[in-house]
């Protein structure tokens, strides 16, 4: 009998803390807000308060998502949590959050790819259900907490990251028209030091030295080509479509990572799709890095923009560089 995966719930969850682009104005006295309405769409983001922590924003997505599955944690054999801000070095983040759930059939452990990091794990855990038959039902969740690591004065980084936490469960289903179709990873590891957090592991580890020249924080090095997520995601679509004998725009909806609506609008055209299939968030909440491609298909699913029966595909892209693509039949 066929196996496969299913999504068959989502959920979302930000910190009540909205931060709008007039704040910036304010900081950084200089007009902010005009550029990132205009190039990136931001108005504003939600940051963390002093006393959140990723895995409190995991925990808050978790539950919704358990609420809309109809299931009680105990029925999940797997949390898989995709974050490159995690609570702790070591263990993983996955770890606390089956804790706090009191999930004590599922195991845990945590991607790290970056922003491509959620739909990494969407994979990983799709893989896990059609081979094993101990998996059944897994949760995947994309949290990102990068406020806690914003250098208040790096215009290029405090205005556009944000935080929250979104994910979906997916099942096993034996239905051979639904469920996940194909999924691709690739690396452009050469970008490998160009942006991300360089402090705090064992190659800087943290030092008084370090924290005075706020290595520890986000920071981006080098300015990436502009073109590299259209032209690179474009390919990505392109061959998934080949291999699968299908047109772009076959696929109902698309869900990108959420930076530059501008890459986002590139590479539709470069398909020859109608923008109105690619979902965007990111007016409202900023950058959320792993989570912002599960929080725009919660968003979606819950205006019924996507529904049973339709084909969607997620994109991410992220520090490293890392790409990542799958496509599901809903």
């Amino acid at each position: 009998m066929i196996r496969n995966a299913q999504i068959v719930a989502s959920g979302m969850y930000v910190p009540e803390r909205v931060i709008p682009n007039s704040y910036f104005n304010e900081l950084l006295d200089e007009d902010v807000d005009t550029w990132l309405v205009e190039n990136l769409s931001i108005k504003e983001r939600r940051w963390c308060n002093e006393n959140q922590s990723t895995a409190d924003l995991c925990v808050a997505a978790a539950n919704e998502i358990l609420k809309d599955g109809k299931i009680f944690a105990e029925e999940l054999d797997l949390i898989i949590i995709s974050t490159d801000t995690p609570e702790y070095i070591s263990p993983s983040t996955a770890s606390v959050v089956q804790f706090r759930l009191n999930a004590v059939n599922a195991g845990t452990f945590d991607v790290n790819t970056a922003c491509a990091g959620f739909v990494t794990a969407l994979d990983i855990a799709s893989k896990y259900i059609k081979a094993d038959k101990k998996y059944n039902k897994i949760l995947v969740i994309g949290a990102y907490a990068m406020s806690k690591y914003l250098n208040m004065q790096d215009k290029k980084t405090v205005t556009l990251f944000a935080d929250g936490a979104a994910g979906v469960l997916l099942s096993v289903t034996n239905n051979e028209n639904e469920g996940f179709i194909t999924s691709s990873l690739h690396t452009e590891g050469q970008y490998c030091d160009w942006m991300g957090i360089y402090a705090g592991g064992t190659h800087k580890p943290i030092t008084q030295k370090v924290i005075e020249e706020k290595d520890h924080l986000l920071k981006f090095v080098k300015k990436f080509p502009k073109e590299i997520n259209p032209t690179t995601w474009t390919k990505m679509i392109e061959d998934a479509c080949k291999e699968l004998n299908i047109k772009p725009d076959n696929i109902d909806k698309y869900f990108f990572t959420q930076l530059n609506i501008n890459s986002i609008w590139e590479t539709l055209d470069n398909l020859g799709v109608d923008r109105s299939k690619g979902h965007t968030i990111m007016q409202n909440y900023g950058y959320t890095g792993s989570a912002c491609i599960p929080m725009a298909f919660d968003d979606a699913r819950k205006k019924g923009l996507v529904k049973k029966g339709d084909t969607v595909l997620f994109i991410g892209s992220g520090g490293g560089l890392a790409f990542a693509l799958s496509i599901f039949k809903l």
